[in-house]
């Protein structure tokens, strides 16, 4: 895109994407309760590689080499298997959605620490100050669902996965994607993770779907807007700026997820949880105006 349309899109990139990515999970609460979490995920991957093979067909990019195909095979199984194949497992074995979102909202933390030591990238002491905040405050907005939870042992491990893989996933995907054209990268990703959740249906899941108008709408949603848009964006903002500073956005998910939960389900937003908010943004406030000056 011509550079100042891509300069003004990259300002308000953060803000949709914040959107975006946190309407996933109310995607997951919505389709859930009408299929398997396995047998979702692979619906969801078919529908997107057919998109984006028919994208392929259409526009010919140039295709990636042996070694750019790897590493999109790699991006893939971390940031959208594993990530979302924890998430929707978590989520179908009870964890609250304020608590995985909590959980995954440990990101920055975690990514920060290994930027510094994988890629290089300098963390300045505001920019652990910024954390700090947004880690207190992603706390404070979901503390009052954590309690009571009836999430067993495979919820937690599959959200400690889906922590792992999408922090490892983006530090593979700064490292070795940014010079892999989207279409063809999106593609063999989706590929490889939906090969995954296939397998897992057909081995531990009975693979009935209940087709109702919420599936439908939450399928359609997950597909369009989640994995073709959010991730388009989340790839667009990760070749633009430092792990560190791309990690702060998914702070605000949390609240961003409880504000769609109380104008579609009438979940109510206490005082704690709008202080909760309020440092969230001061902390991703201070990570990308720390970015800016280095």
């Amino acid at each position: 895109m011509p550079r100042t349309i891509e300069t003004l899109f990259a300002r308000v990139a953060p803000a949709v994407f914040v959107v975006l990515w946190a309407s996933g999970f109310i995607g997951a609460r919505l389709g859930l309760p009408h299929v398997e979490p396995l047998t979702f995920l692979t619906l969801r991957m078919a529908a997107v590689v057919g998109l984006m093979a028919l994208v392929v067909v259409i526009t010919r990019p140039a295709w990636p080499g042996r070694a750019a195909v790897g590493h999109s095979v790699v991006s893939g199984l971390l940031m959208h298997g594993g990530y979302l194949g924890g998430v929707f497992i978590a989520i179908d074995h009870k964890l609250a959605v304020g608590l995985t979102a909590l959980i995954v909202g440990l990101q920055p933390i975690l990514l920060s620490t290994l930027a510094n030591r994988v890629l290089g990238e300098t963390v300045t002491p505001r920019q652990w100050a910024g954390l700090g905040l947004g880690i207190v405050g992603v706390y404070l907005i979901v503390q009052d669902k954590t309690a009571g939870g009836e999430a067993d042992l495979i919820a937690w491990i599959a959200i400690v996965t889906a922590l792992l893989s999408i922090t490892a996933g983006t530090l593979w995907q700064k490292r070795h994607g940014g010079t892999i054209d989207w279409r063809p990268a999106f593609l063999i990703q989706y590929a490889a993770a939906g090969a995954v959740f296939a397998a897992g249906a057909f081995l531990f899941e009975s693979r009935r779907v209940e087709w109702t108008g919420e599936l439908v709408f939450a399928l359609a949603w997950l597909v369009l807007v989640l994995s073709l848009g959010a991730i388009w964006l989340l790839y667009f903002l990760i070749r633009r700026g430092s792990a560190s500073r791309i990690s702060s956005l998914f702070y605000l998910t949390p609240p961003a997820t409880a504000v769609m939960a109380w104008a579609l389900f009438d979940e109510r937003l206490g005082a704690v949880a709008l202080v909760g908010m309020a440092l969230c943004v001061a902390g991703v406030g201070l990570v990308n105006a720390s970015a800016r000056k280095t």
